[in-house]
């Protein structure tokens, strides 16, 4: 293994232990705005790893809409709730063990996966081939991961947009529709009172 690999090895495996350590911090916290920050914290280490494993389009996608626009949207929803987490009044141990059955059934699953990067991968041998060698006769455009959402999978990225677009919209309507006129009324009531 040379030198190269090794450290590249390395960082995986830093950026592993440092997104394991993040998500068990936020589990622990109470503070929901540290716990909006270390999510954007995890997302940015995702991107960071995608980077290491050469995905930069998935890369850019989670730092845009994972660190920034979803901690955004997190930000906004604390500006009209509370801060802190209520306490705890059920047992943790029925999430735990329906996480873990989850974990070690996704674990399973990968079991009998062809090693990641191996040069006799169903994906290597037949499916890359065929598009590096349609996609600059057929669309034109250099980048290949580029020609591929944007033409063979235009309708599976136009759905994204779409549902991204919804999702936007939704969490405008429902943060600001309707928490003034409830501030509003809420001082009305108390000037009454008074």
């Amino acid at each position: 293994m040379s030198n190269g690999l090794i450290g590249v090895a390395v960082i995986d495996i830093l950026l592993f232990l440092f997104l394991v350590l993040t998500a068990i911090a936020i589990t622990r916290l109470r503070n929901l705005f540290a716990v909006v920050m270390l999510a954007g914290v995890f997302s940015l280490l995702s991107a960071a790893l995608f980077v290491t494993l050469d995905a930069m389009d998935v890369a850019f996608t989670e730092a845009a809409v994972g660190a920034g626009i979803s901690t955004v949207l997190l930000l906004g929803t604390l500006a009209l709730t509370v801060r802190d987490e209520k306490p705890v009044t059920h047992s943790a141990f029925l999430p735990l063990l329906i996480c873990t059955i989850a974990g070690a059934t996704l674990i399973y699953g990968t079991l009998d996966m062809p090693p990641f990067g191996a040069a006799d991968n169903p994906v290597q041998t037949h499916v890359a081939p065929d598009y590096l060698e349609r996609t600059p006769v057929e669309i034109g455009i250099p980048n290949t991961v580029a020609a591929v959402l944007a033409s063979y999978r235009g309708f599976d990225t136009l759905g994204e947009v779409v549902v991204v677009f919804t999702a936007a919209i939704a969490v405008l309507l429902l943060l600001g529709g309707g928490g003034r006129s409830r501030r509003h009324d809420d001082v009305s009531d108390e000037r009454k009172k008074d």
